[in-house]
């Protein structure tokens, strides 16, 4: 017997499932000689991930063959993955067998769906290599579904490249956004998706100053060594950019610059004891001899987790280069969340619906968060992303004909354009 590749030679779906609901499975050929005959018959395995040594482990039950395709009525039970076998028993050719995944989901989670989003990312307008478009398009090319261009102190690369797209049919998601650099205060912090840039504001130096003084007279049971300035210039950061209407990001903690953690020890423990952020960049931008502080970084999350603090968090590729084989497409989110509108995004980051990616060359991705949604995203990097990732590449590729003069791509961008949400409809019933 032999086991098939199923993305390439059937179309299975729906592949999410709303836990305890009848669902019917179709496994249909993607070429007319694997059509299922009527008078075949096909004995189906079904093994509960989580649920080994029950009585009823695997359930087994006949498929039904209908017009070529190959029917599996089944109510799942409690969520999890669901492994699933299906051999021949009488009238199929070749002895094949059929492996493949489901996943079934609690109400809360399967109304929502996957997106991929790069938070934090730069353009040759402060120190990366490419144009702002480029970015935004060949983010799309590598399967994102929302990015900003957060240039250091620059707001605006991240207009130029929503600008860039204004009137294309797209399905990326393009938001403003920019990295903060405040006076005097080391700890980098991401603008996501604000109205107004925060950079901006620090030239009126007296102004900001005069406000960050108020937060740090107002700063009580301060720890001996706690840079209070820098503690009260990263609340009044936060506050600007949530005031319009973004996400605050607690950027790479960890980064080793000048010989020392880019923040310092008691700055980073009280950043996580009040949470005056909105998303924890967990996993970020590091080359791979600078991946022990991710490690770090996961490590501190999930300390801070098991004493009950609830931290949302993102990941980022802190990319500088599209096309230098360099972090670009290294670290990224999922946020489960119903679309990819702004107000959906920032609302499901800090309800803690969201997971971050380490996907090192050569390396099987790896999600960290919560460990119900690492269950969940490591299914979905298996068995539904990659046919995401595809559908992307497509549109990536046609925005960066389209910025190379293209007229043609614009046309055919329409035709692209709902692939992704037709995808999710059919993957998920």
């Amino acid at each position: 017997m032999k086991s098939l590749q199923t993305h390439s030679l059937y179309d299975i779906y729906p592949k999410v499932i709303r836990a305890h609901h009848p669902a019917v499975i179709h496994i249909h050929p993607q070429h007319e000689t694997n059509h299922f005959t009527e008078d075949s018959h096909w004995s189906v395995s079904i093994y509960p991930t989580e649920e080994l040594g029950s009585h009823e482990n695997p359930k087994i039950l006949p498929g039904q063959p209908v017009n070529g395709d190959l029917l599996v009525e089944y109510t799942f039970g409690d969520e999890q993955e669901y492994q699933i076998i299906i051999t021949p028993l009488i009238g199929a050719e070749n002895n094949l067998v059929i492996e493949f995944s489901i996943y079934t989901l609690a109400g809360d989670l399967y109304g929502q769906r996957p997106y991929k989003g790069d938070f934090h990312q730069h353009s040759n307008r402060s120190d990366g290599q490419e144009p702002p478009a480029y970015v935004a398009a060949a983010s799309r090319r590598i399967g994102i579904d929302f990015t900003a261009v957060t240039d250091h102190r620059r707001y605006a690369p991240s207009l130029e490249a929503i600008q860039a797209f204004a009137d294309l049919p797209i399905d990326l998601r393009l938001y403003p956004g920019e990295e903060i650099h405040p006076p005097d205060n080391t700890v980098h912090m991401i603008n996501f998706g604000a109205n107004i840039s925060i950079n901006d504001l620090f030239l009126d130096e007296s102004a900001y100053r005069a406000e960050v003084k108020i937060i740090e007279d107002s700063l009580a049971d301060m720890p001996a060594g706690l840079l209070r300035y820098q503690y009260a210039s990263c609340i009044w950061c936060y506050q600007k950019i949530r005031s319009a209407g973004g996400l605050a990001i607690f950027c790479h903690p960890y980064w080793v610059h000048n010989h020392s953690y880019n923040v310092p020890e008691t700055l980073i423990a009280r950043h996580l004891h009040d949470l005056p952020f909105d998303a924890f960049e967990l996993i970020g931008g590091y080359f791979p001899n600078e991946v022990e502080s991710n490690f770090l970084q996961v490590a501190r999350y999930y300390e801070e987790r098991s004493q009950g603090r609830l931290i949302p968090i993102v990941g980022s590729s802190d990319s500088h280069g599209c096309e230098n084989g360099n972090l670009f497409g290294w670290y990224y989110s999922i946020v489960f969340t119903p679309s990819t509108d702004l107000v959906n995004i920032i609302q499901s980051i800090k309800e803690l619906n969201s997971v971050a990616i380490e996907c090192l060359p050569g390396a099987t991705p790896r999600a960290h968060g919560p460990y119900r949604l690492v269950k969940y995203a490591q299914f979905l990097l298996r068995e539904v992303l990659p046919l995401h990732d595809a559908l992307c590449a497509e549109e990536g590729r046609l925005m960066i004909a389209y910025l190379n003069g293209s007229q043609q791509a614009v046309e055919a961008l329409r035709a692209c354009q709902g692939e992704i949400a037709a995808l999710y409809t059919h993957l998920w019933g």
